[in-house]
């Protein structure tokens, strides 16, 4: 984490001073919490959300203006045939969701959430992570720049989600680089791969990761080297939120993946998101695990584009509305137990 006079070094010093939770609302919530006209802990999980939105956002939990944001980005990677998909999806799928006809644009109106998508250079893929680093040090700072930007407008609650031919290849060199293990253990299917494919997928992993292995103790380095501009820009819009005290709920392998390298670089880094969905992605489950943290929703989904986090969002916002808007039992003239 020492400072060079390089485009990281302005992150490395917001990594060691990140805000801390809000203890004075987190205890409003803790002390109005026993008063609400229900049994105690009849809430489960949602009482501890309730108290996690009040401790990272400053004040009595509330969504009034949450924002899912999809980041979007293309890869180098995909030369060694490491997807069913060809690269132009991504643009034709930035198009579709710019039209509303994307799995998340739905999910969006049923929860009532903004949102906006991230063109990242989609003209402009990163290089092959098999055969050279996929951005210089100051591309990947200035995207991480970008993404922090992406909380402007007055935004409570962010979700972050991703679009990318190629980006579980991306998620899965990360981890690798990050835990160690096997290629094997991190590759998954992603958008389909089967056979001679996802052996592709698997070599590339292996090949990147013994490429750049001397310069992966730093995380920030294995971002640059292994990562893509999603995964900055995603890196930038979490660390952008602990200081503006945004709670976050990260969607899938990838927005993970991006996040466990702010986490290696602090392990109080994530304490303000929390994991919307665990992906049928086998990658995602075990960086969970290393994480050590509970997904609130196991649907089987691995599509991307936010849509876990986003319907996780809906669960968010419930626990916000069960704590300020149920009525005491003193309000409620409702017999407490004696």
């Amino acid at each position: 984490m020492a400072t060079t006079g390089l485009p990281f070094d302005d992150f490395r010093a917001l990594l060691t001073s990140l805000p801390g939770p809000d203890e004075t609302a987190a205890a409003a919530v803790r002390a109005r919490e026993p008063r609400l006209t229900k049994p105690p802990g009849s809430l489960g999980r949602l009482e501890a959300i309730a108290e996690w939105l009040a401790a990272w956002s400053g004040r009595a939990p509330a969504v009034n203006r949450p924002l899912v944001a999809v980041f979007a980005g293309n890869h180098g990677v995909t030369e060694q045939g490491v997807s069913p998909y060809p690269p132009a999806v991504t643009a034709q799928m930035v198009a579709n969701f710019a039209a509303g006809g994307a799995a998340i644009n739905q999910i969006c109106i049923a929860n009532d959430l903004g949102l906006k998508v991230f063109d990242l250079a989609l003209d402009v893929p990163t290089g092959d992570i098999t055969r050279e680093p996929a951005l210089d040090e100051r591309a990947c700072a200035a995207t991480m720049a970008f993404g922090m930007e992406s909380i402007a407008g007055g935004t409570d609650l962010l979700c972050v989600g991703e679009m990318g031919i190629g980006n579980t290849t991306i998620a899965a060199a990360l981890c690798y680089g990050l835990y160690g293990g096997t290629a094997e253990q991190w590759v998954g299917p992603g958008t389909g791969a089967v056979g001679e494919v996802l052996e592709r997928k698997i070599r590339a992993v292996e090949t990147a990761v013994a490429l750049h292995r001397p310069h992966l103790g730093d995380p920030l380095e294995l971002l640059r080297r292994l990562g893509g501009r999603e995964f900055a820009a995603i890196a930038g819009a979490i660390l952008a939120a602990r200081m503006e005290r945004i709670p976050v709920i990260l969607d899938g392998y990838m927005p993970t993946a991006a996040a466990a390298v702010l986490h290696a670089a602090n392990p109080t880094a994530l304490d303000h998101c929390v994991i919307g969905h665990e992906s049928a992605e086998p990658g995602h489950i075990k960086v969970i695990e290393r994480l050590d943290k509970t997904p609130l929703l196991a649907l089987g989904m691995r599509l991307g584009e936010g849509t876990g986090a986003a319907l996780a969002a809906g669960i968010v916002k419930s626990a916000a509305l069960c704590h300020t808007g149920m009525a005491t039992f003193d309000q409620a003239g409702v017999s407490d137990k004696e």
